[in-house]
């Protein structure tokens, strides 16, 4: 019986450390579902902050082809902008030139008024005074449309 309680003894160790074995593996088994359940939870973040960000993506590019456009308008604005600017430009030119042509005539036609007076007061004739009333009257009426701006140029 010696031998058979030795045996038993064995068996019973074995028994021991194979249930030991068994309970670690156990444990080992739980902790790897426990962590393949926390990878899953991780893919499933992962995944749903994927999600998010090809929303948010989208959103930006929708965003950025409305400011594109926005910027495509602004630029034609501002070239039509500057064509109307040149042609008022152009146009106050032409009348600034034009005014400076008005003011030489009439400094002019004073000129030959003051010298038709010259004449009249050297000869004394009532056809030289109506000219030069004529004239004078003339140079008035120039400059008053030369100083009220209303010359109109076309």
């Amino acid at each position: 019986m010696k031998g058979g309680k030795k045996q038993l003894q064995k068996l019973e160790s074995r028994v021991r450390e194979l249930e030991s074995e068994v309970e670690s593996e156990q444990r080992r088994g739980a902790d790897a579902i426990k962590g393949v359940r926390k990878y899953e939870r991780r893919v499933k973040e992962l995944t749903y902050q994927t999600e998010e960000d090809k929303k948010n993506v989208a959103r930006l590019q929708d965003l950025v082809d409305k400011l594109q456009l926005k910027v495509k308008a602004y630029k034609r604005q501002t070239e039509e902008a500057e064509e109307q600017a040149n042609t008022h430009m152009s146009r106050l030119r032409k009348v600034q030139n034009e005014l400076e042509e008005a003011q030489e005539r009439a400094d002019i036609a004073e000129s030959q008024v003051n010298k038709l007076r010259v004449k009249s007061r050297e000869a004394g004739r009532n056809i030289v005074k109506e000219e030069t009333f004529r004239l004078t009257w003339l140079a008035k009426e120039m400059h008053a449309t030369v100083s009220s701006g209303s010359l109109v140029c076309s």
